[in-house]
Order: structure tokens, then sequence, then C-alpha cells
């Protein structure tokens, strides 16, 4: 009598198929739960023990490098992404002295593999959102003995001061000593240092303004492109998801 095709040929491949399905909803599932169950918060702060940590604030996992979080502070209601690096002090186990270095404001993002080293005094303002991978740092490599390794130089610290209501695009680095105002754009890509005013944009390494707002004049130079439309006031979550389905044709 011949074989089913449908039993060995359409059957095993199938089952198998859903074997694969099951695994991987299954290592979904689970990993989502690690992320839950690894992520940082007040509740739940793990073995970090922070000066501040506040309400509202969740670090994700799997952290970054994080260490002399007695000496850091983070507001509340701040987002801070995957792989991140936090630091204060440049090796764990060192005493730092009575005052905060490190200190994050109220709703701070720092988006995915970002870095900000504190060997002295970084202070991230309010609102500040930082897109992936900016790099933040008090600290500088000194090159002055042309006789020995950079990496063996004892190196430069200045503090980092940001300014609340920035936005740090993707890969944006912020040397010691830079001071950016309130409202400040850094563009993707851009080597900050020194002082930046009050709504401004900055491009290029190093970066250079490129747009500043001026009282009468606005947006120097203006602004290509409309400015958004504001959502009207009393709209709910529900209508708006209502406007990005589809319309029935």
């Amino acid at each position: 009598m011949p074989l089913n095709r449908n039993t060995f040929s359409f059957s095993l491949p199938a089952a198998a198929a859903w074997r694969r399905r099951l695994v991987t909803r299954a290592v979904h599932r689970g990993w989502q739960w690690v992320q839950e169950a690894g992520s940082v918060t007040a509740e739940r702060p793990g073995k970090l023990r922070f000066r501040r940590l506040g309400e509202g604030t969740r670090l994700a996992f799997p952290l970054g490098t994080v260490f002399g979080e007695p000496w850091i502070e983070l507001g509340s209601h701040c987002i801070v992404a995957e792989q991140v690096t936090l630091t204060a002090g440049m090796m764990p186990g060192l005493d730092l002295g009575p005052d905060t270095v490190l200190t994050l404001g109220d709703g701070v993002v720092l988006g995915r593999g970002s870095h900000v080293i504190a060997d002295t005094r970084v202070v991230i303002g309010s609102n500040t959102y930082c897109g992936p991978y900016v790099y933040i740092t008090s600290t500088n490599h000194s090159y002055d003995d042309p006789g020995q390794p950079v990496g063996k130089q004892w190196p430069r610290a200045e503090p980092v001061e940001i300014g609340p209501g920035c936005w740090l695009g993707t890969g944006a680095v912020i040397l010691p000593g830079a001071r950016l105002g309130r409202n400040v754009v850094v563009a993707a890509g851009a080597v900050v240092r020194g002082e930046v005013p009050d709504h401004a944009v900055v491009a290029g390494a190093p970066a250079r303004i490129v747009r500043r707002l001026d009282p009468v004049e606005g947006w120097q130079p203006p602004l290509r492109t409309p400015a958004p439309v504001p959502i009207p006031e009393g709209v709910t979550p529900e209508q708006l998801l209502a406007l990005a389905e589809p319309e029935d044709v």
C-alpha cells in the first residue's frame, strides 16, 4: 500500500514549524519577563543604591556600566534605555566627598547605548532628551608628555552643564567644560565644547551655531518647514488612535 503523502510530506514539516513558533514565542516571553524583572526603579532598585532615584524613573535591562551611584541623583520620570552607562568617579569604590557628582533632572531621557561619565560634576537639566549613543563626559585624556602613552597620562576634568529642555541627537558628544543653555538642539554626530546660548542649534565637529532664536526676528536663518500643528485641547488618546486607523474604502 502506498504511503500517504500527507502524513509524511506535510505533517512533519508543519509540526516542525509549529514547534519553532512555540519556541520563538517562549523565548520572546521569557526575555520580556527578564527585561521587566531586571529593570531598576525606586521600588525595585536591586543592588544599586543611588543618592536619589525619583518616582517613575526606570533603568531598562540590560544595564550598561553603573558605579558611584551614591553620588548619582536621578530625578522623577526619567527614562534610561538599555546598555546606558552612568558613572561617578574614575573607578568603583572611591570616596567622592559629600556632594552629588552626576545629576539628571526630572523627565530626562537617555537613549540606548548612551554614556554619561562624571569624574567631576555633570548636570543634565529637566526634560532633556538624548538620542541613542550620546556621549557626555567631564574628563578628557591629556597628551602633554610626548614620552608617555596618552592613556597613562593624568586626564583633565571640567564640569559639564546641560540646560533644561535640550535635544541631543544620535551620536552627539559633549566634551568637558561644555555649558549648554535652555532648549538647545545638538545635531546628530556633533562634538560640543564651550558655551552654547539658549535656543540655539549647533552642528558639526567641532560644533558651531547654525541657527538661533532672535527675540525680534524669530529663528535665524528662518525655519524651512512649517511649525507642527499642536494637538487641540481635550483630544483623548482614543481619538488620536482612531485618526491613525485607515479608512474603509
